[in-house]
């Protein structure tokens, strides 16, 4: 059984890796829509509220009116620096690579799951017209990708 629920958060971020409008720091009301795998057991599978207990108060800690970062960004670097000098804190959001959206639905795939969800599907929409769906099996290959390249540089 799949029970789907949906979250927003506000955060900025960049793609520095780009040559448009995106290298320019913006920001977006990103939209998550999560199915769920369940098992019902009983007259009850899963009730919403379980995951809204988990998710929307990480979602608020973690990315809410934040920024999503890459350490290979050259911001970062400012940002630290900027933070170290004057004592002022930013809520830093670090992704692995560009702050994709592709890649913003492979970490909270991962953060999802490791909060011992089963997720079957994720979707995060940057903007009301573009969404990137993001499957179990694109998790379990991206994961497999990873681990090959990790193997290979050691």
């Amino acid at each position: 059984m799949i029970i789907q629920k949906e979250y927003k958060f506000y955060a900025a971020h960049r793609n520095e890796e780009l040559d448009d409008k995106c290298s320019n720091l913006h920001g977006h009301r990103y939209g998550l829509r999560c199915f769920f795998e369940v098992k019902r057991s009983g007259a009850l599978s899963t009730l919403f509220g379980d995951f809204d207990a988990k998710i929307e108060p990480y979602l608020k800690d973690q990315y809410d009116h934040g920024m999503l970062i890459h350490t290979g960004d050259s911001l970062y670097a400012t940002l630290q620096d900027h933070m170290q000098r004057t004592g002022e804190r930013f809520k830093l959001k670090i992704l692995d690579g560009p702050t994709s959206v592709e890649n913003l639905a492979h970490k909270m795939f991962t953060e999802i799951t490791e909060m011992g969800f089963r997720l079957q599907q994720l979707e995060v929409r940057e903007t009301d017209t573009s969404v990137v769906t993001y499957t179990r099996d694109d998790w379990d290959e991206h994961n497999r990708d990873m681990a090959a390249e990790q193997a290979a540089a050691n």
